[in-house]
């Protein structure tokens, strides 16, 4: 028998995967919520209390009908209300001053003001916390993913989950959520202050109530699955236009402005089709819900009439229950209002919840700070990037501290994912390998001290939206003006800055637009070297300059970070030429190492780009 039942009891896959989505909704919920729970706890309250506000008016108008200008009896009432009519004079005294109960639904109404004012102050500053929280906790989570999870997801997708789905989360809790127990409490009171006036009206007025709430459950998958596909696809429209925003100078270098738009056009197009389908579904849900509402109603006015000539209910009653009915109609109606915006709310968690679990970047255990000036090693590395034939192979190389590695090689070699491995933007798997610092693993160190000694200028090097100053001082915090100024000199910018009216004030344009490229890849350089680290990399960074600026660069380096390592990675033979040693990859492996030199004379990729320009720079002499 307990095995029958083990049995129906048993989850299937899809019922499995549904209940840990809801526990992970729940948890991440009540996690966004700290800090907030006791402004809509408040807020919660004040609803209750304007909701039995809403409950005392209308016995006030039927008490003052039937027994005080009806003349009715007051043996139907409840004990309390009794007592309490017989405290303020009894029905003959208060039928000669009806202005008490009138002052009466005045105070009640003062009451419901008050709930009301601190439902809404209370929930306003519920649903701001709630907004910060969730921005803070999504933004710090977003700071620390791995590289590789940057590169997967479009920015302006992760900009939308950041923005419109909080505020749809934010919406859903302040504006539904809150009015539960509201809802609830005229749900329930009105049906119970109906029976208590009649019962066989109350049977007639429940009978669309199903009919509601089952198209309300049937419509709920329909809104979300609609919800979802206009947050995708919106995703993908702010992704295009932030791209298209960015790469502005592109578009137009190229004359791509009407491709651009048309292609914006047709996603926005099909966006908006996404919406009118679902604004379509939505009227036909309201429509229907305003029909059987009204049907309701109908019936309620219909059969209330004929009981009231009948003698079976008085005008104060009937006029109680019509009241306590749209008390009633209003919180059903909620409801599919409810499920319409928890459908949205629970397309909205989803998105914001694959963010949140994604995996951040951790330290292993014990991991340590070790000095970072010791030998470089690269033992036996193998790296592919996730779906893709293997970048790297059986890569053996050590670099003394303190040198200079220059490395060469065609474009997509493994140069740049070298250096992307060494600074563990992206991790090595298991047995592929290892990278040691000082003899040091470095999987054992810990990131931030990692990276606060390895100062890297990428190969498309970016400048934030900021002054000149912020974006050079960018890397610590109490920078000092000389240490700015040393660095830019070093980097031959400060020229260039002096040149500029404001100076170091000059605010740079998105990702550096309002620079050239040689003057991007220069403040670049000046910004890494103010870290002042022990181990330099230039990733193919002095290719917009030209070589007498290069050469400067290089010169420079050498004379003040003579103690540094210093990776350099470039096509131009004329920056290599300087360097210790100098690494040459093929498709991924070791092709050549050692001296400019001694790979000038020796037959291989090094002494073929030599050639080609020696002879280039001949011809450029010649010309001249």
């Amino acid at each position: 028998m307990s095995t029958l039942n083990n049995e129906k009891k048993k989850e299937t896959p899809m019922e499995r995967r549904f209940r840990k989505k809801r526990e992970g909704r729940r948890e991440l919920l009540l996690r966004f919520l700290k800090g907030s729970k006791g402004f809509f706890l408040l807020c919660m309250i004040c609803a209750s209390l304007s909701a039995l506000a809403d409950m005392i008016t209308p016995q006030i108008i039927r008490i003052s009908v039937d027994n005080l200008l009806g003349g009715q009896g007051t043996e139907t009432l409840s004990p309390f209300i009794r007592d309490l009519l017989e405290r303020l004079g009894g029905t003959q005294a208060l039928r000669e001053k009806l202005w008490i109960m009138a002052l009466a639904v005045v105070a009640v109404a003062v009451v419901k003001v008050i709930a009301l004012y601190g439902f809404r102050v209370m929930n306003t500053r519920g649903s701001e916390t709630l907004v910060k929280t969730m921005r803070d906790t999504l933004y710090s989570h977003i700071e620390r993913l791995p590289f590789q999870w940057h590169m997967k997801n479009h920015t302006g997708d992760i900009i939308q989950r950041c923005t419109s789905d909080i505020d749809t989360t934010r919406n859903f809790i302040s504006e539904q959520m809150t009015n539960l127990i509201r809802i609830l409490i005229l749900l329930v009171l009105s049906i119970v202050f109906m029976v208590s006036m009649n019962p066989l009206l109350t049977l007639i007025a429940m009978i669309p109530v199903p009919v509601i709430i089952w198209y309300s459950i049937f419509f709920h998958h329909k809104f979300r699955e609609g919800f979802r596909d206009c947050d995708e696809n919106e995703g993908k429209l702010s992704a295009m236009a932030q791209e298209n925003l960015t790469g502005v100078r592109v578009v137009r270098a190229f004359g791509r402005e009407r491709y651009e738009r048309d292609r914006f056009d047709e996603q926005n197009r099909y966006y908006t089709s996404l919406w009118v389908k679902l604004g379509g579904l939505m009227s036909l849900f309201w429509s229907s819900s305003d029909i059987l509402s009204n049907i309701q109603i109908m019936l309620v006015v219909i059969f209330g009439v004929i009981f009231c000539l009948r003698g079976e209910m008085t005008s104060g009653e009937f006029i109680a229950f019509m009241s306590y009915n749209g008390m009633l109609v209003w919180p059903v109606r909620q409801l599919g209002r409810m499920i319409s915006d928890m459908s949205k709310a629970g397309v909205s968690m989803d998105r914001i919840g694959a963010i949140m679990e994604a995996e951040e970047e951790k330290d292993r255990p014990g991991a340590s700070e070790p000095p970072m000036t010791g030998d470089i090693r690269f033992e036996h590395v193998s790296f592919a990037y996730e779906g893709a034939p293997e970048m790297l192979h059986d890569i053996d190389l050590t670099i003394p501290a303190g040198s200079t590695l220059g490395i060469l090689g065609g474009t997509g070699s493994g140069k740049s994912t070298l250096m992307f491995l060494l600074d563990r933007l992206y991790d090595l798997p298991e047995n592929s390998g290892q990278i040691t610092i000082g003899g040091t693993d470095i999987a054992d160190i810990r990131l931030e001290h990692l990276r606060k000694n390895i100062g890297i200028v990428l190969q498309e090097p970016f400048l934030f939206s900021r002054t000149l100053r912020e974006n050079l001082s960018i890397t610590r915090e109490g920078l000092a003006e000389e240490e700015m100024r040393a660095a830019a000199r070093t980097a031959c910018l400060e020229e260039t800055i002096d040149s500029f009216s404001k100076g170091y004030e000059t605010f740079v344009g998105e990702r550096g637009v309002t620079l050239s490229g040689g003057q991007k890849q220069r403040a670049a350089i000046a910004r890494m070297l103010t870290q002042n680290t022990p181990i330099m990399i230039f990733d193919d960074s002095l290719s917009a300059v030209d070589t007498e600026t290069d050469a400067k660069i290089r010169a420079a380096l050498e004379k003040k970070f003579g103690s540094a390592t210093i990776i350099l990675i470039s096509h131009r033979i004329t920056t290599l030429s300087k360097a210790d040693q100098v690494l040459v990859l093929d498709h991924g492996r070791i092709s050549q190492l050692g001296a400019p030199e001694e790979l000038k004379n020796q037959p291989g990729l090094y002494q073929q780009i030599n050639n080609i320009q020696s002879m280039t720079t001949d011809d450029r002499g010649v010309s001249a």
